[in-house]
């Protein structure tokens, strides 16, 4: 943040109870209102006459939808544009451009390449910047995943979320979570595919607890929450010496019941059926995608407000 202008850019910038009142705050705009339909637009309207800019360098689907749909329901409008569309293609520069967004539109949405790519447009920008994505984190989807664990199983706090597969901006932002609501977070990934060694360090240093440098039987024993993401990251070249050492960290059926019995299987999506995870897990009764992936919209619209309040 600079001054009062709000920049949602990683899960980090918060203190424990802001983040926890955003967070209430996505559960109250999603119970608070039976909708007739996915366009009608919220009661207290607080995108009414705005408008969101939302900058793709990378293709999306859940993102897209969920921003577009959140700013509709909160009665705003949205520009889609992809970074090839833009003068950033020709060379004009990340702090030009935001300087320009700015005198057009109320706040902007990037998903980027780079995470410096955010932190040149947010210093640059005179209106709220959101991090859509970037190679550093997803604060946006592990909102969303906070969100659906706790509607389904309440208050995360005490509780144990394992990751398995390799360390990611996923697994960077669930380290930001586990620092600001006190839960127990196992990092399962092979040696060499681990998250951000500095990240880790930075929240270990802020009392987050975090095990990492487990075996995945111990990792999944007693856990509530499993969570993975795909091997491949987004412009990463598939690597099949990788897949071989990874094979060892898929999310089968075996992990699964080694958890709590009322353990919940979570993914941001898309998935890949056989290769992180099994289908009988992805599919089955302890899956909870589906709502997950619905969920990005409430927690979109939490986030949209948090930045405009």
């Amino acid at each position: 943040m600079t001054g009062k202008l709000k920049h949602f850019i990683d899960l980090d910038s918060f203190s424990k109870k802001d983040f926890r009142s955003l967070l209430d705050s996505c559960h109250d705009r999603k119970n608070s209102k039976i909708r007739h339909g996915k366009a009608e637009v919220d009661t207290d309207a607080c995108a009414e006459h705005k408008i969101l800019a939302m900058i793709f360098e990378k293709p999306s689907t859940r993102t897209r939808f969920s921003f577009e749909t959140a700013m509709y329901q909160l009665g705003g409008k949205t520009i889609t544009v992809g970074a090839n569309d833009l003068q950033l293609n020709r060379g004009e520069t990340i702090s030009d451009t935001a300087k320009v967004l700015s005198r057009y539109v109320d706040i902007v949405m990037l998903r980027t390449n780079k995470h410096s790519s955010i932190i040149e447009f947010a210093s640059n920008s005179s209106v709220p910047v959101i991090n859509g994505l970037s190679d550093r984190s997803h604060p946006c989807q592990v909102l969303t995943d906070l969100m659906t664990f706790e509607e389904n199983r309440g208050k995360i706090n005490g509780n144990i979320v394992t990751w398995f597969g390799p360390g990611n901006n996923m697994t960077h932002s669930w380290i930001h979570a586990a620092s600001l609501l006190d839960f127990e977070l196992r990092l399962c990934s092979p040696e060499n595919f681990g998250a951000d060694i500095n990240i880790i360090k930075k929240a270990k240093d802020e009392g987050a607890n975090i095990v990492d440098n487990i075996l995945p039987k111990d990792a999944a024993k007693d856990s509530n929450c499993i969570v993975t993401d795909t091997w491949f990251s987004m412009g990463d070249k598939e690597d099949n010496a990788k897949r071989k050492i990874l094979e060892n960290y898929q999310v089968t059926s075996e992990l699964i019941n080694l958890a709590k019995d009322d353990s919940i299987f979570l993914h941001c999506l898309p998935a890949h059926r056989g290769e992180e995870v099994t289908e009988e897990v992805i599919d089955g009764d302890k899956s909870f995608v589906w709502d997950e992936a619905g969920n990005r919209v409430h927690a979109q619209k939490g986030i949209i407000d948090w930045c405009f309040s």
